[in-house]
């Protein structure tokens, strides 16, 4: 099979290594260097466990500006980024390209769609896919080419159609849908009031998308709430119609045009040197061990 292309969600990476990994890990400027440690770390595993033909590191607004034009609430429960996180976030850029990675930064748009138009370039052009995220999100960018690379103490799995489908009892193609209907609290959507997971799965698997949904809503409320749903989901679906399309709409990936890289093996000589200047030292010493393996 041929050597993937890995699509890692670095936002994601320091969040999880800033909160994750003592801030007593200092770069020889004297602040904290765990986020850059285990945003590394946890590439360079990603990159032993699948030899990717190369690796895309995306980047992206915290908030893309369009989406909270759509819907004010999207993400303001969310606390700003601490100092030390954003000192560190400043230097990732630099320090992944390092190693030969390509940095794609969304601009106003948010990591997640950067992640996404790289996975469709990559299947488009007869590629596979590997999406290094947490983000449920990125389950709508899941297909026969494109799997989320799930890496956790119980080992490293690929997550494809069947397990999305197995997760949210939908096709990847339907994420949006799916959570536009039962919300999602880490984005600040609330879905539609009263309906879950599994009534969303079971809605949008009776009736295909969202919108088609929605249209039998209406068509109920229109006729006296006689008709294939319950009379109290007809009623709120319709009460939330436009509010649940700006849901998904806020869900829905961005597209996005992008090139798709070429083959490039892993730097790991540059990597310690640049690992090393930033005063991550056992990091260094051990890719200098990887470069000269």
């Amino acid at each position: 099979m041929d050597a993937p292309l890995l699509i890692a969600d670095v936002p994601w990476l320091l969040y999880r290594s800033f909160h994750g990994l003592p801030k007593s890990i200092e770069g020889t400027d004297g602040r904290p260097a765990n986020a850059l440690l285990g945003t590394v770390n946890a590439l360079l595993a990603a990159v032993e466990a699948k030899r990717p033909r190369a690796v895309v590191a995306c980047f992206g607004a915290e908030d893309a500006h369009y989406r909270k034009q759509l819907y004010p609430p999207y993400h303001a429960h969310r606390e700003p980024m601490p100092a030390d996180l954003a000192h560190q976030w400043q230097r990732a850029p630099a320090l992944l390209a390092s190693f030969g990675f390509t940095v794609a930064d969304a601009g106003e748009l948010e990591a997640d769609d950067a992640m996404g138009a790289h996975a469709r370039a990559e299947s488009r052009a007869g590629g596979r896919a590997l999406l290094l995220t947490a983000d449920r999100d990125l389950y709508q960018a899941v297909e026969d080419r494109v799997a989320v690379l799930d890496m956790s103490k119980r080992g490293v799995f690929e997550l494809g159609v069947q397990e999305v489908v197995e997760r949210y009892g939908v096709e990847p193609a339907l994420v949006p849908d799916f959570i536009a209907l039962r919300g999602d609290p880490s984005d600040g959507l609330p879905g539609a009031p009263g309906i879950g997971a599994k009534t969303a799965a079971e809605l949008l698997r009776a009736h295909g998308t969202l919108e088609a949904l929605l249209g039998v809503a209406a068509r109920q409320c229109e006729e006296a709430g006689f008709g294939e749903l319950r009379r109290r989901t007809a009623e709120t679906l319709h009460e939330h119609d436009k509010l649940l399309r700006t849901f998904k709409r806020v869900a829905t990936l961005m597209e996005i045009d992008v090139r798709r890289p070429d083959d490039a093996p892993t730097d790991f000589a540059s990597g310690a040197a640049a690992s090393r200047e930033l005063g991550m030292r056992r990091l260094a010493e051990r890719l200098e061990g990887l470069a000269t393996a």
